[in-house]
């Protein structure tokens, strides 16, 4: 951790036009790279960018976040009668089925599976357009999800972040001892890993299996495991399993939300960082909607650093 009381963490590219802006911020312990929607070819030109980007400012660690077993479409497929679209792994799961898109504000009944799990035909489709790149949500418990938790795509990114000597990194759906330790054979048995905990499963591996060693960092990815967990309410016992089993934990997403309609903080998001502080966490992460633009992105590091000072430092 850096030497202030909170760590807080940013999710940027080099192309956004505040990287320099943010990777300069004192306020800031790292920015987070996420591969979620990005093409290989996309990829090498961020990363070929960092070096004229960062100059002096390369001190601040840099993450790049691989999804490893996260469900993410890979085609949307021509159809005007129903949802038609091509997974990045294959899948089993009992049918029909919801399945839930945009971090759960939207949703479409999987009538069935094709092509050995990896083409999903629903009945009709959701409000809104799906597009390559996005996740999506099964709930059920039949679900599993096949094939090796990295896809050729990721390997391929992973080995083009190590060439640009990133050495610090964030594994996504983490659900158990064999994804990390597979990660590690492709990262550096000695790479910082940051494991985000974003299902069920992967809730039951922190309070079952998780051993903490130096360069392993729960995280609490809160975008992703309040949708996938069955009751909204169980996030607050999960909240405090993962600080629990690692005092290093971060805690991310669905912090500073109201910022995004009005310029100041509501009453809720100052409570919930008290609450946050209070339980253990002193690592956070802005989720991605806060960082992609800047006046939302300063207005939320601004009053991180004004909770920094007015509560934590008082508490701590």
């Amino acid at each position: 951790m850096s030497d202030k009381t909170l760590d807080l963490l940013v999710t940027l590219w080099p192309s956004f036009g505040h990287f320099g802006r943010f990777i300069r911020d004192h306020r800031l312990a790292g920015v987070r790279m996420n591969s979620a929607m990005i093409t290989v070819p996309e990829l090498e030109k961020e990363l070929a960018a960092i070096q004229a980007a960062v100059g002096d400012a390369g001190a601040m660690p840099l993450y790049f976040d691989i999804k490893g077993r996260q469900m993410r479409v890979t085609e949307v497929h021509d159809n005007d009668s129903y949802l038609d679209i091509t997974l990045n792994h294959p899948i089993t799961v009992k049918t029909p089925t919801e399945v839930l898109f945009k971090a759960g504000a939207d949703f479409a009944v999987l009538d069935h599976l094709e092509e050995d799990g990896k083409r999903l035909i629903f009945q009709g489709g959701p409000k809104y357009n799906v597009f390559p790149g996005e996740s999506l949500h099964i709930r059920h418990p039949s679900l599993a999800v096949h094939g090796s938790i990295f896809t050729d795509v990721e390997k391929v990114k992973i080995e083009k972040v190590k060439e640009a000597g990133i050495t610090r990194w964030f594994l996504s759906y983490v659900e158990g001892q064999a994804d990390v330790d597979e990660f590690l054979e492709l990262v550096g048995k000695d790479a910082e890993v940051w494991l985000k905990i974003e299902s069920q499963k992967g809730l039951d591996y922190v309070a079952e299996k998780f051993v903490k060693a130096p360069n392993l960092v729960l995280v609490l990815a809160r975008g992703d495991l309040y949708v996938e967990l069955e009751h909204p309410h169980e996030i607050l016992g999960a909240t405090k399993l993962v600080v629990e089993k690692d005092p290093e934990a971060c805690v991310g997403s669905r912090l500073l939300l109201s910022v995004v309609a009005e310029p100041v903080p509501s009453c809720a998001d100052w409570n919930e960082l008290a609450w946050l502080y209070d339980v253990g966490y002193r690592r956070f992460m802005l989720c991605d909607e806060l960082c992609l633009k800047e006046p939302l992105l300063a207005t939320a590091v601004n009053a991180f650093d004004a909770f920094r000072g007015a509560y934590a430092q008082k508490v701590a």
